[in-house]
């Protein structure tokens, strides 16, 4: 820490250190300037002669592992019913789960079985006598660091191929693409020079990293202005996200309802139909995707058309609140269940990409209904479904201030990280 007193202003620190434990729910904030110590191993359970450890693979079941290692069919019975009522799990995840059998000595039978279904957490059960067994939950203690990576996109980027070269895993990009897609199309607005910047959580035990927490800020460069988003613990408990000024991050209508779809035909009311040849209006955003391709509803609401015409082919339309509606149209086929009047939720498959219709390729074509006028759905103001109170946006505009600052101490210094 003296290398840290050295480099950092002492009031700054403090100011990072209380906003971040007030917001970020942490006990204890220290800024570290050395590289985090990788260990030589993660540790998931006890090691030793008496213990085996089986990774659940697709088609196994319980009873098919458990007889494996010599428990009787009570025993399994017993397992599978207490795992059931105690700890709420009935099926096992392949590529996933693991278990571990103990014995107290390597000739006896197994006492106790450990089901992992994630590096933080294990469900114990222990024989306790006459066919028996005790179930206990552990949760394992995390060592969780606050990181930050920044990069640029290069001529011939994609973000994720930019994001990937600044060392930021695959798993926190997909995140930040769902967070961003209310505000940017990934694949319309990248353009060379444009910088980003990433704020997120690494998850350690003893010492070595195990998996990636969640996205607490993120900054990018877009056409229309840089974009902000602060993950923001409000006071009755809930999080959420938030742009600079206070806003919901998440809006109530999706601009690209496919990720990473590729824009092929722009919102143009005097574009030149390329099927009839004169000119017609655009009213939408085509989007190319390969045939079969789910299309998500870009917002929640309730069915008003599914069907048919020369124009559209199979389309849906779904009516979101009083003002807006959405389109989408040249599917291949309907989603099952999915008919006039079912409400559904923002993300849900409604349909699958095709070429119905008045069409020259498998693509989606959608359009975004305002008050009855169609708009260009990659420039209309989109309602947030949450945005802050009076009382709680003062309180963000204080926390959005010391994460900034926090940001620009790890901007400066890479091998920082916040230790929670």
């Amino acid at each position: 820490m003296e290398k840290a007193k050295n480099i950092l202003n002492p009031n700054r620190l403090t100011k990072v250190v209380l906003g971040l434990a007030l917001l970020l729910t942490a006990v204890a904030v220290v800024l570290v300037l050395t590289r985090p110590r990788i260990a030589d191993r993660v540790v998931s359970g006890a090691a030793s002669n008496c213990t085996s450890t089986v990774a659940v693979a697709s088609g196994d079941t319980l009873g098919q592992l458990l007889s494996a290692q010599g428990l009787t069919a009570r025993d399994i019975e017993t397992i599978a019913a207490t795992l059931k009522k105690d700890a709420g799990i009935s099926t096992l995840r392949a590529d996933s789960d693991k278990i571990e059998f103990r014995r107290p000595r390597a000739d006896a039978p197994v006492h106790q079985v450990v089901l992992i279904p994630s590096p933080w957490r294990q469900v114990e059960l222990t024989c306790v006598g006459d066919g028996m067994w005790e179930c206990k939950t552990v949760d394992i203690e995390r060592d969780t660091r606050v990181v930050y990576r920044s990069g640029e996109i290069k001529d011939g980027d994609s973000f994720f191929v930019a994001g990937q070269r600044a060392g930021i895993p695959a798993g926190i990009l997909a995140d930040v693409y769902d967070l961003l897609a209310f505000e940017m199309d990934f694949e319309r607005d990248i353009r060379a020079g444009q910088k980003f910047g990433v704020m997120y959580e690494e998850n350690y035990f003893d010492g070595a990293k195990v998996d990636n927490g969640r996205v607490l800020a993120v900054s990018f460069e877009a056409l229309r202005g840089n974009v902000k988003m602060y993950r923001f613990r409000k006071s009755d408990g809930t999080t959420g996200y938030y742009d600079e000024d206070g806003n919901g991050a998440i809006k109530s209508l999706k601009r690209t309802p496919i990720n990473n779809a590729r824009v092929t035909s722009s919102f143009n009311l005097r574009r030149k139909h390329p099927v009839l040849g004169y000119t017609r209006a655009h009213k939408g955003v085509d989007f190319r995707a390969s045939t079969g391709t789910p299309i998500p509803a870009a917002g929640a609401g309730r069915v008003v058309a599914r069907s048919y015409n020369r124009g559209h082919g199979n389309y849906v339309k779904i009516r979101h609140n009083g003002s807006y509606e959405t389109l989408y149209a040249h599917m291949s086929k309907f989603a099952k269940g999915v008919v006039v009047g079912t409400n559904v939720r923002q993300g849900q498959t409604i349909g699958y990409v095709g070429s119905t219709g008045m069409s020259t390729g498998p693509h989606l074509h959608y359009e975004i209904i305002k008050n009855g006028k169609h708009v260009n759905p990659m420039t209309v103001k989109l309602p947030a479904i949450s945005n802050l109170g009076a009382a709680e946006k003062e309180r963000f505009l204080k926390f959005r201030a010391v994460v900034d600052d926090a940001i620009g101490q790890l901007a400066d210094h890479p091998d920082m990280f916040i230790q929670l």
